[in-house]
């Protein structure tokens, strides 16, 4: 003979759900629970339905949260889409395809790297801060940084004797984007180490975690840019270990973009 059902008080098992919520901390709108209880009611819903209502938009809004919060941990300069981009001005330089396969983050979590080579303004920026925002998305932690910054920041830790404590830092990103590699002369000029410092910061993500270097040097002038050969083939050998590289050789959108907006000037 089966026991008989037991009956709870509905005010008392209301304030009861309410007070779980509040102990696992989980913000609960004042009336969520109500609303949703209602439409159970009226919608006869199973019992997984009704948690589904109920639990589906919390979750919803912290994974939203989760990824503005990535998004602001990256530190992106710009907000770039792959929406956005012009494939066809590029189509023979630029595999779209790949572009997009890329952007489905498998390489990062296979723990590839990826280099992109080719000159300045023909998009290599915005794809990777696209294909980076992406990865946000999929909660991925990113971090983006000019070549020339990390150099900065990594070059004071060494005055102020917090350079493990940086490289860790750098190290716990599961896609760290080093932008602007080669942009111009300021790794050598502003610290003499700079090769010793990439070298650390590469080789100490070695373990599971994605590196994209995106430059406009091709590998072969990497000794002479950085001015220590040795220091400068290792780091390129690690960089590029298990590593996809894209050299993109196309024209400069930036470019084109100028020389238009001149041009559609209006004269006095």
């Amino acid at each position: 003979m089966s026991s008989p059902r037991r009956k709870h008080d509905p005010e008392k098992l209301h304030l009861r759900i309410k007070e779980s919520f509040d102990v696992l901390r989980v913000p609960l709108p004042e009336d969520a629970l109500d609303a949703a209880l209602s439409q159970a009611e009226k919608q006869r819903w199973s019992h997984l339905d009704f948690l589904v209502a109920v639990i589906g938009p919390l979750a919803d809004r912290k994974r939203e949260r989760t990824v503005e919060r990535r998004i602001r941990e990256a530190r992106f300069p710009e907000v770039k889409m792959l929406d956005s981009f012009d494939w066809e001005f590029n189509a023979k330089a630029i595999d779209r395809t790949q572009i997009e396969a890329l952007a489905t983050c498998e390489f990062i979590r296979r723990g590839e790297n990826l280099v992109f080579v080719g000159q300045s303004g023909v998009g290599k920026s915005h794809i990777i801060q696209a294909i980076g925002r992406q990865a946000c998305f999929l909660n991925y932690r990113v971090r983006y940084i000019t070549s020339a910054d990390l150099i900065n920041d990594l070059t004071a830790s060494l005055a102020d004797k917090t350079l493990a404590q940086r490289l860790r830092y750098y190290a716990r990103f599961e896609l760290l984007i080093i932008d602007e590699f080669g942009f111009d002369k300021i790794e050598r000029a502003e610290s003499p180490e700079a090769s010793n410092l990439l070298y650390k910061v590469i080789d100490s993500r070695r373990q599971n975690q994605s590196t994209v270097m995106i430059t406009n040097i091709d590998f072969d002038v990497w000794a002479s840019y950085l001015g220590d050969p040795p220091l400068a083939m290792a780091l390129l050998d690690r960089l590029v270990e298990n590593a996809a590289v894209l050299k993109i050789n196309g024209k400069s959108y930036r470019a084109y973009m100028a020389n238009r907006s001149r041009t559609q000037t209006p004269q006095s």
